[in-house]
């Protein structure tokens, strides 16, 4: 029987999950909501208008449509408790119950919940009160990072690099009120130095499967300079994150996390995606995120050569253990284009030309902020396009994709030129937010 699945989202993520959902050859519809122009073009896929928070909305096409499976890709919804509502409604959903998401809902549970299961991390102390996190801020001996609690759409994270910057920092936050509610609580934690890594996995609430490592850049500008932003590129294979090291993550993080999560009553289903930093002293995680990340779903889903329906039904029913999962063993680069005024704002629409040329060259090219005006694909802000490429070396993958960005422009597009490349600088403090 033919399935009709549903992405939420209207991301690159969910634009890569929507494409390898389309893939298999059980699905016959793939409804994305309210998804991109990219997901609107893909075999098989369909926009429908409801908004990634809408959880009635998301609820009601499901039955309406005899939906078998709703993949969620934004955090937003499943701290939400999109998911709980599909259960309740008798509709398998492909991600964590609000419960188990608060481990990127809340900064500081997630750092109580690390440190109580020995799960190694930066030090952190948390404050709802600016004064008494100022009076913190003057006895310490580095300077740290300062984070919103809550969920700030990426932008939660200041790294500073004085002691006046983390100072003005708790201010905007908690004074100023910068995030909103997102920032009614501020982490004060540990800045960790050394090598980032993205490690996904699978999970059916007791068995994870790892994914392949992804290589992420944050920063916006080439060697690792200029703003935070929510990355900038990744690229698989990672020169650091070899099978010796994803073997001792999983041991001493994800599984750690799935037993204490399950012994709490909250058993994580969905894809964990663990921050690592790779610090002299051992990996520590930086944080958790609740779904599949960005633009590392743009990079390691065109590696999967199994199928995808099958991997989530796994996951969802928990017999994660019976499903074998294969990958290429290529490499992948995906290079993103961002808006003019990324990360600071949102610059005018502008068209977009190139698309079919990045196309003819051999890349992947995955929307995220486009809209399609009058029947021309535009740039609307944020980080724009994903390009990828895949080849069965490193630097083969990394021309196509780099080649792919060039044939592509639109009005004070942004990207960085060093992404997979030999002279690509490495994360070497932490970025993540």
């Amino acid at each position: 029987m033919a399935d009709t699945v549903m992405v939420v989202g209207g991301g690159g993520r969910e634009h890569a999950m929507a494409w390898a959902l389309a893939r298999s050859e059980r699905v016959e519809r793939v409804l994305v909501a309210p998804g991109n122009p990219g997901t609107a073009a893909e075999t098989k896929c369909t926009n429908v208008d409801v908004g990634a928070t809408d959880i009635d909305g998301v609820v009601g096409l499901a039955r309406r449509e005899g939906v078998s499976l709703v993949a969620i890709g934004p955090e937003d919804p499943l701290v939400a408790g999109m998911v709980d509502s599909l259960g309740a409604a008798g509709v398998a959903a492909f991600g964590p119950s609000a419960a188990a998401a608060r481990l990127e809902g809340s900064k500081v549970h997630c750092k109580e919940f690390l440190l109580d299961h020995g799960i190694a991390t930066g030090r952190a102390a948390s404050f709802s009160d600016a004064d008494e996190a100022l009076a913190y801020l003057a006895e310490l001996e580095s300077v740290p990072v300062v984070k919103a609690s809550g969920l700030a759409a990426g932008k939660g994270v200041i790294v500073a690099d004085t002691t006046d910057e983390a100072a003005r920092a708790i201010r905007s936050i908690l004074v100023d009120g910068r995030f909103g509610d997102a920032g009614a609580e501020v982490l004060l934690e540990e800045r960790l130095h050394g090598t980032e890594v993205s490690i996904l996995a699978f999970c059916d609430g007791t068995t994870f499967r790892l994914m392949p490592a992804a290589q992420d850049h944050k920063r916006l500008l080439v060697g690792d300079q200029g703003p935070n932003t929510g990355g900038m590129g990744a690229f698989h294979p990672s020169p650091i994150a070899d099978d010796a090291l994803l073997a001792q993550i999983g041991h001493d993080v994800i599984g750690p996390t799935l037993t204490g999560l399950a012994a709490e009553g909250r058993p994580y289903r969905g894809v964990l995606y663990a921050g690592m930093m790779l610090t002299a002293d051992g990996p520590k995680v930086i944080e958790f995120n609740c779904r599949f990340g960005d633009p590392e779903t743009q990079v390691v889903l065109p590696l999967l050569e199994s199928d995808l329906l099958e991997i989530f039904e796994a996951c969802v029913e928990g017999r994660l253990h019976e499903q074998s999962i294969d990958w290429a063993g290529d490499a992948a680069v995906s290079v993103v284009l961002a808006s003019g005024g990324y990360p600071s704002f949102s610059s005018p629409a502008e068209p977009i030309l190139g698309l079919e040329q990045a196309a003819a060259l051999g890349c992947k090219v995955f929307h995220a902020g486009t809209s399609d005006i009058n029947g021309v694909i535009q740039a609307s802000g944020g980080r724009v396009l994903a390009v990828t490429a895949v080849a069965p070396v490193l630097s083969d993958a990394a021309d196509t994709a780099h080649a792919g960005v060039a044939a592509i422009s639109f009005a004070d597009a942004q990207h960085r030129s060093d992404i997979a490349r030999s002279s690509s600088a490495v994360s070497t403090t932490e970025v993540r937010s």
